[in-house]
Protein backbone atom coordinates (compact mmCIF):
# COMPACT_ATOMS: atom_id res chain seq x y z
CA UNK A 1 0.00 0.00 0.00
CA UNK A 2 1.12 3.40 -0.56
CA UNK A 3 2.60 5.37 2.64
CA UNK A 4 1.52 8.80 3.80
CA UNK A 5 4.03 11.03 4.34
CA UNK A 6 3.07 14.15 6.79
CA UNK A 7 3.95 17.58 6.11
CA UNK A 8 3.37 19.23 9.36
CA UNK A 9 4.28 22.78 7.85
CA UNK A 10 0.82 24.59 8.50
CA UNK A 11 1.27 24.15 12.51
CA UNK A 12 4.06 26.02 12.42
CA UNK A 13 2.21 28.85 10.25
CA UNK A 14 -0.53 29.07 13.07
CA UNK A 15 2.74 29.65 15.51
CA UNK A 16 4.46 32.16 13.20
CA UNK A 17 1.01 34.14 12.79
CA UNK A 18 1.30 34.87 16.62
CA UNK A 19 5.34 34.83 16.46
CA UNK A 20 5.21 32.30 19.70
CA UNK A 21 5.60 29.16 20.93
CA UNK A 22 2.44 27.21 20.18
CA UNK A 23 1.56 25.23 18.66
CA UNK A 24 4.33 22.88 18.64
CA UNK A 25 5.03 21.10 15.02
CA UNK A 26 7.30 18.58 16.32
CA UNK A 27 4.46 17.24 19.11
CA UNK A 28 2.03 17.19 15.78
CA UNK A 29 4.75 15.18 14.32
CA UNK A 30 4.51 12.83 17.00
CA UNK A 31 1.21 12.88 17.23
CA UNK A 32 0.68 12.12 13.51
CA UNK A 33 3.00 9.02 13.79
CA UNK A 34 0.63 7.99 16.95
CA UNK A 35 -2.03 8.34 14.29
CA UNK A 36 -0.17 6.17 11.70
CA UNK A 37 2.00 8.43 9.26
CA UNK A 38 4.99 6.67 7.62
CA UNK A 39 7.33 9.70 7.04
CA UNK A 40 6.75 13.60 8.60
CA UNK A 41 8.01 15.75 5.69
CA UNK A 42 8.60 19.76 6.27
CA UNK A 43 9.47 22.61 4.08
CA UNK A 44 12.01 25.18 5.32
CA UNK A 45 11.36 27.69 3.33
CA UNK A 46 14.17 30.69 2.72
CA UNK A 47 12.19 33.32 4.00
CA UNK A 48 11.77 31.33 7.16
CA UNK A 49 7.39 31.62 6.93
CA UNK A 50 6.40 28.51 9.02
CA UNK A 51 8.95 25.86 9.62
CA UNK A 52 12.38 27.21 11.38
CA UNK A 53 15.90 25.83 11.39
CA UNK A 54 15.83 24.63 15.11
CA UNK A 55 12.53 22.63 13.95
CA UNK A 56 14.12 20.71 11.51
CA UNK A 57 17.15 19.68 13.79
CA UNK A 58 14.64 18.74 16.67
CA UNK A 59 12.65 16.87 14.62
CA UNK A 60 15.85 14.96 13.08
CA UNK A 61 16.68 14.11 17.32
CA UNK A 62 12.45 12.77 18.02
CA UNK A 63 11.52 11.18 14.69
CA UNK A 64 11.82 7.92 14.00
CA UNK A 65 9.93 7.92 10.61
CA UNK A 66 11.84 8.76 7.70
CA UNK A 67 12.17 12.35 7.23
CA UNK A 68 11.62 14.06 4.39
CA UNK A 69 12.81 17.66 4.04
CA UNK A 70 11.77 19.65 1.29
CA UNK A 71 13.87 22.60 0.15
CA UNK A 72 14.98 25.16 -2.64
CA UNK A 73 17.93 24.00 -4.59
CA UNK A 74 20.04 27.45 -3.57
CA UNK A 75 23.66 27.34 -1.40
CA UNK A 76 21.82 28.20 1.73
CA UNK A 77 19.37 25.21 1.90
CA UNK A 78 21.51 22.46 0.59
CA UNK A 79 23.69 23.75 3.48
CA UNK A 80 20.84 23.30 5.88
CA UNK A 81 20.45 19.29 4.59
CA UNK A 82 23.66 18.88 4.53
CA UNK A 83 24.12 19.68 8.28
CA UNK A 84 20.80 18.00 9.62
CA UNK A 85 21.00 15.17 7.11
CA UNK A 86 17.16 14.10 6.58
CA UNK A 87 16.54 10.82 4.92
CA UNK A 88 15.02 12.55 2.08
CA UNK A 89 15.86 15.95 0.45
CA UNK A 90 12.95 17.01 -2.07
CA UNK A 91 13.99 19.96 -4.24
CA UNK A 92 11.23 21.79 -5.11
CA UNK A 93 10.43 25.52 -6.79
CA UNK A 94 10.04 28.85 -4.82
CA UNK A 95 8.63 31.77 -4.82
CA UNK A 96 9.07 34.92 -2.28
CA UNK A 97 4.85 35.97 -3.39
CA UNK A 98 3.32 32.53 -3.88
CA UNK A 99 0.88 31.40 -1.14
CA UNK A 100 2.28 28.00 -1.89
CA UNK A 101 4.15 25.56 -4.05
CA UNK A 102 2.64 27.05 -7.55
CA UNK A 103 4.02 24.05 -9.86
CA UNK A 104 6.71 21.61 -10.45
CA UNK A 105 10.62 21.90 -10.88
CA UNK A 106 11.85 23.11 -14.23
CA UNK A 107 14.49 20.34 -14.09
CA UNK A 108 15.09 20.42 -18.11
CA UNK A 109 16.12 23.91 -17.95
CA UNK A 110 18.90 23.59 -15.17
CA UNK A 111 20.00 19.92 -15.23
CA UNK A 112 23.73 20.55 -15.01
CA UNK A 113 23.33 22.52 -11.82
CA UNK A 114 20.59 20.42 -10.36
CA UNK A 115 23.25 17.27 -11.09
CA UNK A 116 25.91 18.93 -9.00
CA UNK A 117 22.74 19.66 -5.80
CA UNK A 118 21.91 16.43 -5.95
CA UNK A 119 25.43 14.55 -6.02
CA UNK A 120 26.67 16.81 -2.93
CA UNK A 121 23.33 15.35 -0.89
CA UNK A 122 23.14 11.87 -2.50
CA UNK A 123 27.09 11.98 -1.10
CA UNK A 124 25.58 12.44 2.33
CA UNK A 125 23.44 9.76 2.13
CA UNK A 126 20.28 11.49 1.16
CA UNK A 127 17.70 10.09 -0.99
CA UNK A 128 17.22 12.64 -3.60
CA UNK A 129 13.89 13.84 -4.90
CA UNK A 130 12.78 16.35 -7.24
CA UNK A 131 9.22 17.56 -7.57
CA UNK A 132 7.54 18.13 -11.11
CA UNK A 133 4.65 18.52 -13.30
CA UNK A 134 3.42 15.32 -14.54
CA UNK A 135 5.33 16.08 -17.92
CA UNK A 136 7.63 13.14 -19.72
CA UNK A 137 10.28 15.64 -20.54
CA UNK A 138 10.80 16.65 -17.26
CA UNK A 139 10.50 12.97 -15.84
CA UNK A 140 13.27 12.50 -18.02
CA UNK A 141 15.73 15.50 -17.11
CA UNK A 142 15.10 14.34 -13.30
CA UNK A 143 16.91 10.80 -14.33
CA UNK A 144 19.40 12.88 -16.16
CA UNK A 145 20.56 15.17 -13.17
CA UNK A 146 20.99 11.83 -10.96
CA UNK A 147 17.60 11.85 -8.73
CA UNK A 148 16.75 8.54 -7.64
CA UNK A 149 12.91 9.83 -6.36
CA UNK A 150 10.72 11.84 -8.49
CA UNK A 151 7.27 13.55 -6.67
CA UNK A 152 4.91 14.51 -9.32
CA UNK A 153 2.59 17.36 -8.62
CA UNK A 154 -1.24 16.99 -8.14
CA UNK A 155 -2.16 20.49 -8.02
CA UNK A 156 -3.62 20.54 -11.27
CA UNK A 157 -5.72 17.72 -10.36
CA UNK A 158 -6.82 18.79 -6.98
CA UNK A 159 -7.95 22.22 -8.52
CA UNK A 160 -10.02 20.68 -11.10
CA UNK A 161 -11.78 18.38 -8.25
CA UNK A 162 -12.72 21.80 -6.74
CA UNK A 163 -13.71 23.55 -10.08
CA UNK A 164 -15.88 19.86 -10.93
CA UNK A 165 -18.63 19.84 -8.08
CA UNK A 166 -16.13 17.98 -6.20
CA UNK A 167 -16.79 15.07 -8.42
CA UNK A 168 -14.32 12.32 -8.92
CA UNK A 169 -15.85 10.75 -11.59
CA UNK A 170 -16.06 14.08 -13.73
CA UNK A 171 -14.41 13.66 -17.02
CA UNK A 172 -12.04 16.80 -16.45
CA UNK A 173 -11.08 15.30 -13.12
CA UNK A 174 -10.73 11.80 -14.51
CA UNK A 175 -8.53 13.89 -17.82
CA UNK A 176 -6.29 14.97 -14.62
CA UNK A 177 -5.53 11.57 -12.67
CA UNK A 178 -4.60 10.03 -16.25
CA UNK A 179 -1.85 12.34 -16.55
CA UNK A 180 -0.48 11.73 -13.19
CA UNK A 181 -0.89 8.32 -13.81
CA UNK A 182 0.67 8.22 -17.17
CA UNK A 183 3.64 10.30 -15.69
CA UNK A 184 3.70 7.57 -12.54
CA UNK A 185 4.41 4.55 -14.87
CA UNK A 186 6.40 6.68 -17.18
CA UNK A 187 8.72 7.47 -13.92
CA UNK A 188 8.39 3.72 -13.01
CA UNK A 189 9.74 2.39 -16.67
CA UNK A 190 12.79 4.34 -16.39
CA UNK A 191 13.54 3.45 -13.07
CA UNK A 192 12.75 6.08 -10.70
CA UNK A 193 10.88 5.50 -7.22
CA UNK A 194 7.83 7.51 -7.67
CA UNK A 195 5.64 9.86 -5.11
CA UNK A 196 2.90 12.09 -5.18
CA UNK A 197 1.55 15.22 -3.59
CA UNK A 198 -0.32 18.87 -3.43
CA UNK A 199 -3.68 19.76 -2.74
CA UNK A 200 -4.56 16.26 -1.60
CA UNK A 201 -7.66 15.96 0.78
CA UNK A 202 -9.96 13.57 2.56
CA UNK A 203 -12.60 14.15 -0.12
CA UNK A 204 -10.00 13.68 -3.45
CA UNK A 205 -6.81 11.24 -2.41
CA UNK A 206 -8.80 8.33 -3.60
CA UNK A 207 -8.07 9.46 -6.90
CA UNK A 208 -4.25 9.76 -6.52
CA UNK A 209 -4.00 6.88 -4.48
CA UNK A 210 -5.67 4.26 -5.88
CA UNK A 211 -2.93 4.59 -8.95
CA UNK A 212 -0.43 1.66 -8.88
CA UNK A 213 3.26 2.17 -8.53
CA UNK A 214 3.13 5.33 -6.47
CA UNK A 215 5.28 4.73 -3.03
CA UNK A 216 4.65 7.97 -0.87
CA UNK A 217 2.00 10.38 -1.03
CA UNK A 218 2.93 13.48 0.93
CA UNK A 219 0.10 15.76 2.43
CA UNK A 220 -0.21 18.69 4.97
CA UNK A 221 -3.10 21.14 4.77
CA UNK A 222 -5.68 18.71 4.83
CA UNK A 223 -4.63 16.92 7.06
CA UNK A 224 -3.32 19.75 9.52
CA UNK A 225 -6.89 21.48 8.84
CA UNK A 226 -9.03 18.29 10.07
CA UNK A 227 -6.70 17.69 12.70
CA UNK A 228 -8.00 21.45 13.97
CA UNK A 229 -11.42 19.42 14.51
CA UNK A 230 -10.31 15.68 14.90
CA UNK A 231 -6.99 16.36 16.62
CA UNK A 232 -4.21 14.86 14.49
CA UNK A 233 -4.20 11.39 15.28
CA UNK A 234 -7.51 10.91 14.16
CA UNK A 235 -6.69 13.32 11.04
CA UNK A 236 -4.31 11.00 9.65
CA UNK A 237 -6.02 7.59 10.93
CA UNK A 238 -9.34 9.05 8.57
CA UNK A 239 -6.76 9.88 5.39
CA UNK A 240 -4.86 6.29 5.24
CA UNK A 241 -8.74 5.07 5.75
CA UNK A 242 -9.37 7.30 2.64
CA UNK A 243 -6.39 5.61 0.76
CA UNK A 244 -7.18 2.33 1.77
CA UNK A 245 -10.62 2.31 0.73
CA UNK A 246 -9.43 3.68 -2.39
CA UNK A 247 -7.95 0.58 -2.98
CA UNK A 248 -11.38 -1.57 -3.46
CA UNK A 249 -13.50 1.00 -5.11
Amino acid sequence: MTKLCVNIDHVATIREARQTIEPDPIVAATEACLGGADGITLHVREDRRHMQDDDLFRLREIVEVPLNLELAATPEMVSLALKSEPDMAMIVPEGRNEVTTEGGLDVVSDVEYLREVVESLTGAGMRVSAFVDAKEEQIDAVLAAGFTVCEIHTGSFAESFIQNDFSLTNPKVQQERDRVQLAVQHAVDIGLQCNAGHGLTHRNVGGIASIPNISELHIGHSIVSRSVIVGMQNSVREMKKQMKDSLHD
